[in-house]
């Protein structure tokens, strides 16, 4: 019977869809012209850093207005976390290729992502008009990478598009609706709402926020919703538009302010009529999944240079990470001891624990005045970035100037000591033969005897045919007088050196 009811309360739910592809291939700005609001000034570089959610109508092939909700996935390669999750939430995903400059890495990364979910998707073919938009050759491009298209040795749709003009951009929008209606997604309004965090904040002023994307049922207002081991009440809950809302339903992009701690961008999340239960799915799934953090680099024998790391959104902070893994060197590695979402305050800062060499980065978030003048007291390195390649070339540096040093003695010159003339106290008159390299005055010589080192001593005099001189080369006959405390004897071997650091 209560199969019967579910199935008699399902009803046709819009798309959500994710916008994906290489950066700077106009996937912002294609959302910007279809919600006309504008995303990528906004953002630092030009580059969108965190997931959003926007619900847009558009009108279907018989005139009917239909809903369809839209995921701003990231271009940047550091956010492919967060692009798999996007795909992950999404029914259908828009692959966007640039028609002036074909496919490129993220975009084949991006496809990737979307066979491994096994996500419908179309392919929105933009910026044609270009003056070197190239049309054709971007079909065979997609082609050589196994995208094949309709009409081109493929079934995958796609649309040509300008996101700055608006060409093609309605087409696209028809082309999901049809996918939309083949797919048949479908939900229940009558069920409790589930589906997944999209992106989670600290805001200083209103508490710990999220954005959710409801898959299924509705949320009202007095319900309870659980994510993992986190819990918010709905008692705060806005659409996109950052509007108060008393209901919600399926695709609608959803924010709730309020939870009890920093939830995981990604998971999943259901609702509760009842707080008791909410607290109790909580509890369990807390039970189930206690993990153990596993360090990294103390066995290696580097040395470690601990990260505190701050970050406006909890996805940022797993994109970082990302980065952060992938600088190395031979003799260090950066460990990122302590991570969380917020302003950077004065308990970040004695979080270090006075190790001077913990580098305090912020990403996207302020300072506090106390914590500023802590760590500068502390002489502990505090940075704040908003793009995140500036931070990882910043790192890069910092990587290079703090790995230790390891010392080689390189020979640079070396003599066999053919007479000793006279000793007086410790400085002694020779005369000898370069076998290879050069000798220098002033230079620290060693003192070898039978290919063992004696003592080592200083060049204070050179002389070449009895004309003082400031170096002698390979088979120069040479007058030489060095400071020892050894006796140097014919037959001995002297080496000048030069101590390196790799």
């Amino acid at each position: 019977m209560e199969n019967k009811k579910e199935q008699k309360n399902m009803t046709e739910r819009p798309p959500v869809v994710a916008v994906m592809g290489h950066i700077d291939h106009g996937k912002s700005t294609l959302l910007d012209y279809i919600r006309k609001t504008n995303v990528t000034e906004g953002e630092a570089g030009g580059i969108t850093q965190h997931i959003s959610a926007y619900e847009v109508e558009h009108k279907d092939e018989s005139g009917k207005i239909k809903k369809i909700t839209f995921l701003d996935t990231p271009g940047h390669e550091a956010f492919s976390k967060m692009r798999e999750r996007g795909a992950r939430i999404a029914d259908i995903a828009v692959l966007v290729v640039s028609a002036e400059d074909g496919v490129k890495p993220q975009t084949t990364e991006a496809f990737k992502t979307i066979t491994v979910s096994n996500t419908p998707f179309i392919v929105a073919i933009n910026k044609i008009d270009k003056p070197g938009a190239d049309v054709e050759k971007t079909k065979m491009g997609l082609a050589e990478n196994e995208i094949y298209l309709e009409n081109y040795g493929g079934k995958v749709p796609f649309a040509l598009i300008s996101s700055k003009t608006g060409e093609g951009v309605d087409s696209l929008l028809s082309l999901i609706l049809i996918l939309a209606e083949v797919e048949n997604f479908t939900g229940n309004t009558e069920q409790n709402a589930e589906g997944y965090l999209l992106e989670s904040n600290l805001d200083s002023k209103r508490g710990i926020r999220a954005t959710l994307i409801i898959k299924n049922g509705t949320l009202r207002k007095g319900m309870t919703v659980v994510s993992e081991d986190t819990i918010c009440s709905t008692r705060i809950m806005e659409n996109f538009l950052g509007s108060g809302t008393e209901e919600m339903t399926f695709s609608s992009p959803v924010r709730l302010v309020g939870f009890d701690k920093v939830p995981k961008a990604g998971a999943a999340f259901q609702s509760f009529q009842n707080k008791r239960d909410a607290e109790e799915a909580a509890k369990n799934w807390k039970i189930k999944n206690v993990t153990t953090y596993k360090g990294t680099g103390e066995e290696s024998g580097k040395k470690i240079i601990p990260i505190i790391l701050k970050a406006d959104v909890s996805g940022s902070l797993e994109a970082i990470e990302k980065e952060i893994r992938k600088i190395k060197s031979e003799s260090a590695e950066f460990k990122v001891v302590q991570s969380g979402v917020g302003p950077i305050s004065e308990s970040d800062v004695k979080g270090a624990g006075g190790n001077t060499d913990t580098i305090i980065i912020g990403f996207n978030v302020k300072t506090d005045k106390n914590a500023v003048e802590l760590a500068e007291n502390l002489h502990i390195k505090l940075s704040l970035f908003d793009i995140i390649y500036k931070m990882t070339e910043w790192l890069e540096v910092e990587m290079e100037n703090r790995r230790p040093r390891i010392e080689s003695i390189e020979t640079t010159g070396r003599a066999k000591i053919l007479k000793a003339f006279s000793r007086t106290k410790e400085k002694q008159i020779l005369g000898g033969k370069v076998q290879e390299g050069l000798i220098a005055l002033g230079e620290t010589v060693k003192i070898v005897r039978r290919e063992f080192e004696i003592g080592r001593g200083k060049i204070t005099n050179l002389e070449k045919s009895k004309i003082k001189t400031g170096t002698v080369g390979e088979g120069d006959e040479f007058g030489i007088m060095i400071e020892s405390k050894i006796e140097i004897a014919p037959g001995d071997v002297i080496e000048s050196f030069a101590v390196m650091q790799k």
